[in-house]
Formats: C-alpha cells, sequence, structure tokens
C-alpha cells in the first residue's frame, strides 16, 4: 500500500499572516489526501529567542517604527546586507533535528528565516526533500530568496519574475491562500449614506490608523470602523475618541460584505482577504519596511490605490464611484484565478531521506 506523501509546512507567529496562510495550506492538503503538519520556526530557535524576537518586532510596531525601518532597511533591504540573518544558522541546527523526526516529503516555507534555514540545510546536502518557498508578501525582500530552496510560490506575475532573476530558481503563481468563506461573499452595492469603510490595523492593532480614521470621520460621507486585532488598547482608545474599534472579529467575511472598502496598512493577510471577497483596497500610511515595500507592490500590480496624502485618501475612495471599483475587482480576480497552491503538490516523488541524519 503506498506511502501517504508528507509535507511540513513551516510558519512564524509574527502577527496572523503567515500563520492564516500556512494553517489553510495544511487544511487544503490534508482534505487532498496529504499528510500536512505546521511548525513554527520560532520554536526552533534556542534560549528562547522566538519569543523575544516576537515580542521585540511587537514593541517596535507599536512603539518605534522608524527602529524597525531601520533593520529592514540594513538587514532586509540594502543592497551590500549580509548574506543572511544571524538566526538562520540557529534556526537550521534545529530544523535537522525536527527533521530527522518527521521526514517530510517536501518542505513548505510560509515565512523568510524559515526560507533561510531550509535553503541553508538544501545547499549543503543535508535536506534532499523538495524545498518550497510560499510567498506570503506583495514585496520579496531578499531574506525570502535563498538560492538553495528548490522553487517560489509568488502571488502575481510580477513578483515571480523578480524571484526567478535573483533566485535563479523555477517561480510560478499561486491563487492567494484565504479561507473559503471570503471567497463566498456576495458584496452589496455601496448604498447611500455614510458608507462604511473598514480600517486594518493587522493582528497586532499597529499602525497610525487613529489619524486615518479621523480622516474618514471628518469627510461625513465615509464611517470608519477600525480592525484592531487584539490590540485592546487601542480598541479602547478609539471608542474614547469616538470612533468604532472591533476587536479580533470572527464575522470579517460577512463585515466585508457590507463595506464600501477597505483602507490598508500593511499589504497583508486581510488585504488579500478583502481582494478574495470583492472589496477595494485603498493603501494609506502603511508601516515602515515590508509594509511600505507591499503596498507599493499591490500599487503596482493593479490590485489596489494608494493613497500618499489625506486628500488622495479621500480622492482614491470617491473614484470608486466611477468605475474603479469595478477594475480593481477585474484585477483581484486574476489573483485568484492562477492555479491554487495545494495544486502545486498534488504529485511528488515518494518519501526521500535526509543525507547525514542516519536512520
Amino acid at each position: 500500500m503506498p506511502t501517504r506523501r508528507a509535507v511540513l509546512i513551516l510558519s512564524a507567529s509574527m502577527g496572523a499572516g503567515h500563520d492564516a496562510a500556512a494553517a489553510e495550506l495544511a487544511r487544503r492538503l490534508t482534505a487532498g489526501g496529504i499528510d500536512a503538519e505546521v511548525a513554527d520556526v520560532l520554536d526552533l530557535l534556542p534560549l528562547r529567542l522566538g519569543p523575544a524576537l516576537r515580542g521585540w518586532y511587537g514593541w517596535t510596531m507599536r512603539s518605534a517604527p522608524w527602529l524597525y525601518a531601520l533593520v529592514y532597511r540594513v538587514f532586509f533591504a540594502a543592497r551590500h546586507a549580509p548574506p543572511a540573518s544571524p538566526l538562520t544558522s540557529l534556526a537550521a541546527r534545529r530544523l535537522l533535528r525536527l527533521l530527522r523526526r518527521r521526514r517530510p516529503d517536501e518542505v513548505v516555507s510560509t515565512f523568510h528565516l524559515a526560507a533561510q534555514a531550509a535553503g541553508t540545510l538544501r545547499r549543503r546536502g543535508l535536506l534532499t526533500a523538495r524545498s518550497t518557498v510560499l510567498l506570503t508578501d506583495f514585496a520579496a525582500h531578499r531574506l525570502w530568496l535563498h538560492p538553495g530552496n528548490d522553487r517560489y510560490l509568488c502571488p502575481d506575475p510580477a513578483t515571480a519574475q523578480e524571484v526567478r532573476g535573483v533566485t535563479g530558481r523555477p517561480a510560478s503563481c499561486y491563487a492567494p491562500l484565504v479561507r473559503p468563506a471570503f471567497l463566498d461573499v456576495a458584496p452589496r452595492g455601496p448604498g447611500a449614506g455614510r458608507r462604511l469603510v473598514l480600517v486594518a490595523a493587522g493582528s497586532w492593532g499597529v499602525g497610525d490608523v487613529e489619524r486615518t480614521a479621523r480622516v474618514l470621520a471628518r469627510t461625513g460621507r465615509y464611517r470608519p470602523v477600525v480592525l484592531c486585532g487584539r490590540n485592546a488598547a487601542l480598541a479602547a482608545r478609539l471608542r474614547n475618541a469616538g470612533v468604532e474599534g472591533l476587536g479580533w472579529h470572527d464575522d470579517l467575511p460577512g463585515l466585508m460584505g457590507r463595506a464600501y472598502a477597505l483602507v490598508d496598512n500593511a499589504a497583508g493577510m486581510t488585504a488579500r482577504e478583502a481582494m478574495a471577497a470583492g472589496l477595494p483596497v485603498v493603501t494609506y500610511l502603511p508601516i515602515p519596511g515590508h509594509g511600505r515595500d507591499g503596498v507599493l507592490a499591490m500599487e503596482r500590480a493593479g490590485v489596489s490605490l494608494h493613497a500618499r496624502s489625506a486628500g488622495g485618501l479621500v480622492a482614491a475612495l470617491d473614484r470608486l464611484e466611477d468605475g474603479e471599483r469595478e477594475r480593481l475587482r477585474a484585477a483581484a480576480r486574476a489573483l485568484f484565478a492562477a492555479p491554487p497552491a495545494e495544486a502545486c503538490f498534488a504529485t511528488g516523488a515518494g518519501r526521500r531521506t535526509l543525507s547525514g541524519l542516519g536512520a
């Protein structure tokens, strides 16, 4: 009797986007008869460095975004940056132990540190199973791009072309991984009166979303509702200022079905969910680093409008009345017309071994 294929998906609990994509891929693979397991690459770091890294990132994004912008430019985006993250070798060493126990047929990375660790092992011949990187960002900074990995799955054609040029590895497009509930949304018409505009702040509730909400409220035409994620302090501040702030919301597809637009600041999972639901995305005041680069990449891909000023934000929302809404929906439909990610794993070689690991 043939052995079921096994896929190990490496994610990271940095926000919710990487984990959400990994969980949805695992669900689909399991439904297709593949053994899929998700592991958090932060758990592979010694000395509790994973929780420390997660805490540092959250603190900088809330309290010192300028510091994260500096780190991003030095380590993630600079032309002459160090060849790999200082954490790569630490993660790779423990990933090797995990691979010894699990022996997957394929490793899939949905976070850049995982892509670095798996690519390092693959290049050294210590990982003989195929290594795939599933990009969850529209902007592929260099830490996503380790040439030791076998292939890349990308969110849009421009990103795929860039990845091929940098790594020399195969890169193709996949339909963004969102829960089926978002694909089943039947958007309502814009309606009359103050139109509901969702303002995304990610799962950690970061970015200058209070400023965004004030811009929208002053128009008298748009009713801002801020998605605060798990940031209870942000929700409380907004309520004290007379702005609606929602905590973690289980019925986000239903809320998107009633909304006029989403104002996004990170080009992450919420933006993809909005596109799946047929909700136009306008970006404004992006968070630094990968958020800003992702927002600009989405604009170049034609799947969102990017506002560079308060007046530009209002003008972009107003433009949705003049045909821009349908153009954005068509661009989003094109993204989701790409092959589903799970189809890329439907076939493959039998279970492989890991060089140097023994029996």
